[in-house]
């Protein structure tokens, strides 16, 4: 699934810098995630930069509106990186 930003987002820009999607834009008063080029960091990291990043624990959370499959992630991943060869963790192996 994708995350989401919530509004204990603190606009600190820590995860915009971190996110190898260019997926996380500053808003007017929280920041906010792009839901077409979010991964999860599928394809670049082991788990998500912005969440390992953030100061405030419950600022991102995984969004149960937006369910997606590492096979999704993966795909959106090549897709925002053409000619590039993602990165594979045993998670990813796993279920690609």
């Amino acid at each position: 699934m994708a995350l989401r930003i919530t509004a204990d987002c603190l606009n600190c820009y820590a995860c915009i810098s971190d996110c190898p999607n260019e997926a996380i834009t500053a808003g007017k008063k929280i920041h906010v995630i792009d839901q077409d080029r979010c991964t999860e960091c599928v394809g670049a990291h082991e788990s998500p930069r912005c969440m390992k990043v953030c100061p405030v624990e419950t600022a991102i959370e995984h969004d149960p509106d937006r369910v997606e499959s590492q096979e999704t992630l993966l795909e959106r991943w090549a897709g925002l990186h053409p000619g590039e060869t993602p990165r594979l963790f045993d998670k990813q192996k796993d279920s690609a």
